[in-house]
């Protein structure tokens, strides 16, 4: 430890004469380069371990990372005197940034859109959420996007402690409109009505400016970081045919301003190119499927500064087999027609790649999604292979994330998706390198047909969220 005396200066004025005075000496205390408030800070350190840091193909070899508190403080291939901290040795397993899934749907348990309207109360939502999250956290996802239906409620009872789960950013109701993909009322129910999922501020229908404004505000005021715009169609929901353009000019711009106003940004749900086009022009920062992605679109993404996120399931055959789609003879139509348009995807994002981010969109039961997020994962590597997939699930998810801004950032301390000096300890050790078999992050290549998977992949080792480990089987 060493000891340094401090002399402040100050003016003070007595009697109508300025005396100047000196301070008395101050004690500071700096031990090894910290802080005296961060002597008690938890520390921890993982030694001989590979790193993948979310950006560089090359992995860090035989590095040691130093934690202090919930951020990262320094990684180095020297070794690290850290007296005091706890030790894991790794034993030459890979580390990794905690996964981040940018497209989730936390409060949404299915199977179907009309059994959830009917027959699904706030009680059974929140629970199927806190379920939900714990088993993303289990699967490596240290940080996820919900794309509609939770409010701050969830991020609070993780953040606090109550359940386990990920850093979850919210976009609260999705905005739609009468008839759109964020109309979830029964055929029968007349204009104006309000539905269960309005209740719930699920989703909400949105026609006209006025409208839009209205409900982006109230995201907002309900713990939004970003809003999710329903501007196309989709499949599984009743009255919108995918190719539908959902939103005016208007009313896009309109949730684009409100989200600048709060220094994030707009999301959107958004199919076909024209549409894809017309959201970026009008402001929209993330487009949300996108499945009608060409190289057109990723120059005008680049210019814009514009992300992507795609649900990689959709690409599969099996898709039409889903029981929330072949049920229903309209939505079974739907995606017969969407799988026959969305054929290029793969080959433009290819030639013309844009920053994409890890994209699950599971609705369905904490089981079904396990399996989804698993099978998700597989088809990435199988599309795009190790590194581009390892991107998508960690540093572009930390870019995505930043968007939320100054203000509604509800992680501003550090980056996330990265391991370097500052960010956030969010991470995993892996057995193997998944740049050489990606399997190791937690794949499987089957979707319906696969038997039900163990809470958490055995080749992730370790899942540390904000320093704190919740899953450890080195020790």
């Amino acid at each position: 430890m060493t000891f340094t005396w401090i002399e402040l200066p100050f003016q003070k004025n007595l009697e109508g004469k300025t005396v100047r005075l000196w301070t008395v000496i101050l004690w500071a205390l700096v031990a090894t380069g910290t802080a005296y408030a961060q002597e008690d800070v938890e520390r921890t350190l993982i030694t001989n371990v590979h790193i993948f840091d979310g950006v560089n193909e090359a992995r860090i070899e035989n590095a040691n990372v130093l934690i202090e508190g919930n951020l990262i403080a320094e990684v180095s291939t020297d070794p690290i005197e850290a007296a005091g901290a706890t030790v894991i040795d790794a034993g030459g397993r890979t580390m990794t940034p905690g996964f981040i899934d940018n497209h989730v749907h936390l409060a949404l348990p299915g199977p179907t859109i009309p059994l959830m309207e009917t027959d699904k109360t706030w009680m059974d939502l929140g629970i199927h959420a806190a379920a939900q999250a714990e088993m993303y956290l289990m699967q490596g996802f240290t940080t996820v996007r919900d794309a509609g239906g939770a409010d701050a409620g969830i991020r609070r009872a993780i953040d606090s402690g109550v359940i386990d789960g990920p850093r979850v950013y919210i976009s609260a109701a999705f905005i739609g409109g009468r008839g759109g993909h964020a109309d979830f009322a029964s055929f029968t129910s007349p204009p104006n009505a309000e539905s269960n999922m309005n209740r719930l501020n699920i989703g909400v229908d949105a026609d006209g400016v006025d409208a839009v404004l209205k409900a982006a505000r109230n995201n907002f005021r309900m713990g939004a970081n970003q809003l999710k715009v329903m501007q196309s169609g989709g499949v599984v929901s009743s009255f919108d045919p995918w190719q539908m353009e959902g939103r005016t000019v208007s009313e896009i711009e309109a949730a684009v301003e409100i989200a600048e106003q709060y220094g994030s940004y707009a999301m959107a749900h958004s199919y076909r190119k024209d549409s894809i086009i017309r959201a970026l022009n009008a402001g929209v920062r993330s487009i949300e499927h996108g499945f009608m992605y060409d190289c057109e679109i990723g120059a005008l993404m680049e210019e814009k500064g514009a992300f992507i996120t795609t649900n990689l399931t959709a690409f599969d055959p099996g898709l039409t087999t889903i029981p929330a789609i072949a049920s229903n003879p309209s939505s079974l139509s739907k995606a017969m027609s969407a799988s026959a348009a969305f054929t290029n995807y793969l080959d433009n994002m290819r030639e013309c790649p844009a920053k994409r981010g890890h994209h699950t969109d599971c609705v369905g039961t904490v089981d079904a999604c396990n399996i989804q997020v698993a099978y998700e994962k597989h088809l990435a590597h199988e599309f795009f292979g190790a590194y581009t997939s390892l991107v998508a699930l960690t540093s572009v998810g930390g870019e995505i994330a930043a968007m939320s801004g100054e203000f509604m950032n509800p992680y501003p301390a550090g980056k996330l998706g990265v391991i370097e000096p500052g960010a956030y300890a969010d991470l995993l050790i892996l057995d193997g390198n998944p740049l050489e078999d990606f399997s190791v992050v937690g794949t499987g290549d089957k979707w319906f047909d696969a038997e039900p998977r163990s809470d958490s992949p055995e080749t992730i080792r370790i899942i540390m969220k904000d320093g704190v480990i919740y899953k450890n089987t080195l020790q």
